[in-house]
């Protein structure tokens, strides 16, 4: 018995000898976690110092921005990437949201500047009709004494009972980031103190493209040099698009119906701005994805990343530009002409079917509308890719015909005299969104 517990002592003392190493190297380890924890605690310390002071000199920007109505921005505008990667990178990335104190700021401005609006609906003298829309209603227009801002003559949007003062507020807004660019519709005055809200846009001769396409269609398809013309038009409205993604604004509703026609094809201004999305005053990246069911969306111009995941980027106006190409090739025509119904265009988008090849479009324009409808969206070119693209097809079209030739200046000048442009421009645009 005595010799069976003197042989277990030997053992034991051999296990306590054991125990120190193993309790320094739990020690070690403890120590290594408690660094790793206090250099991370000081790291997200650091950040949200950065983080505070970017947002500190973001609102300090934004009230240097903050001008009252009429007074041109002195901002420069921000270069637009000539990298698909950076692009995609400033995609996924978010600018900080504006302190409180710079929004509370924009609210008081904007207050102030709607507490004594400079003219009613009872002061315009509404001369012709564009087109209706969902949410609006353009015309031509003049002020029944005097001018608005020395425009005797502007387009006139009216807004539709039920639209909701806020969401005229933000269109408001995002044209006002917009300004001074030879293709874009520029504001020029707006009343949203009572219904119907009411914007006064620069004046453009004939309405849409869309009508301008299926009034001219004839006169047009006997043109040798439409396929010039139509590209040139395509260009211009390639550099609004352009102009939109370097101020992060989503237009979510670029279609023919909502290109307007000033001089053809040298001045085409995109316009209607009533879905607009400005993503610096968004507080995350998650607001790309949305679905309000009380705002009704174009399907036939929607890309299938919408109907899939909720999504919609920069890359999502790239594909509505193909259906934009699509729609001047054919003059107008509405696309997926077969499909009647919602659930059969966006079954149609979702299992990747797209619209037929428009007869007699020229191969370059063909290329770059296919490339406009890639999948996935990360595919598609950007709107500086595309620029690019169009604005070599132009040279090259420029080594065979002059585009500023004498006898298509003539060609423009009869469609100005071209009586049955007023007359088309009064007809009731197509404002079918499935």
């Amino acid at each position: 018995m005595m010799h069976n517990i003197t042989a277990t002592i030997p053992g034991r003392c051999a296990d306590w000898h054991l125990q120190p190493p193993v309790l320094g190297l739990i020690a070690a380890l403890s120590f290594t976690v408690f660094m790793f924890f206090l250099l991370g605690v000081i790291y997200l310390r650091k950040y949200n110092f950065l983080l505070k002071r970017v947002r500190e000199l973001r609102g300090s920007t934004l009230m240097q921005r903050a001008v009252p109505r009429g007074e041109a921005p002195t901002s420069p505008v921000r270069p637009v990437p000539s990298e698909e990667e950076r692009e995609e990178e400033e995609e996924a990335e978010m600018p900080p949201r504006p302190s409180t104190r710079v929004r509370l700021s924009s609210r008081r401005l904007w207050k102030g500047l709607q507490q004594s609006p400079r003219f009613t609906k009872a002061d315009l003298n509404l001369l012709q009709l564009i087109k209706a829309g969902k949410e609006g209603v353009f015309y031509q227009a003049r002020m029944t004494r005097g001018t608005c801002k020395g425009h005797s003559m502007f387009t006139c949007k009216l807004s539709k009972e039920g639209v909701r003062p806020k969401s005229v507020e933000t269109e408001v807004s995002i044209m006002r980031k917009l300004v001074h660019h030879k293709n874009i519709l520029q504001l020029l005055d707006w009343n949203t103190s009572e219904e119907p809200y009411i914007l006064i846009m620069e004046y453009v001769s004939y309405g849409t493209l869309r009508t301008f396409l299926q009034t001219n269609r004839a006169h047009l398809s006997a043109d040798k040099e439409l396929q010039s013309l139509l590209t040139i038009a395509s260009y211009h409205i390639a550099l609004a698009m352009q102009h939109l993604r370097s101020k992060m604004i989503l237009h979510c509703d670029l279609a023919l119906r909502n290109i307007m026609v000033n001089k053809f094809p040298w001045e085409v201004k995109v316009g209607e701005f009533g879905l607009a999305r400005d993503l610096t005053s968004m507080t995350s990246r998650r607001s790309s994805r949305w679905r309000n069911p009380r705002q009704r969306v174009p399907l036939r111009w929607y890309p299938p990343e919408y109907f899939k995941n909720n999504y919609y980027s920069f890359k999502g106006d790239v594909w509505a530009f193909g259906i934009v190409l699509w729609e001047m090739q054919t003059f107008g025509t509405l696309p997926y002409p077969n499909l009647e119904t919602s659930d059969a265009v966006v079954y149609h988008i979702c299992i990747g079917h797209k619209n037929t090849n428009p007869e007699g479009c020229r191969p370059e324009i063909l290329h770059i509308m296919r490339d406009c409808w890639l999948e996935p969206y990360t595919l598609r070119p950007s709107f500086t890719n595309i620029v690019t693209m169009l604005e070599n097809i132009i040279e090259n079209d420029a080594d065979y015909v002059d585009v500023e030739s004498p006898q298509l200046l003539k060609d423009e000048a009869e469609y100005h005299e071209a009586k049955c442009l007023r007359g088309a421009s009064i007809s009731l645009e197509d404002t079918n969104t499935i």
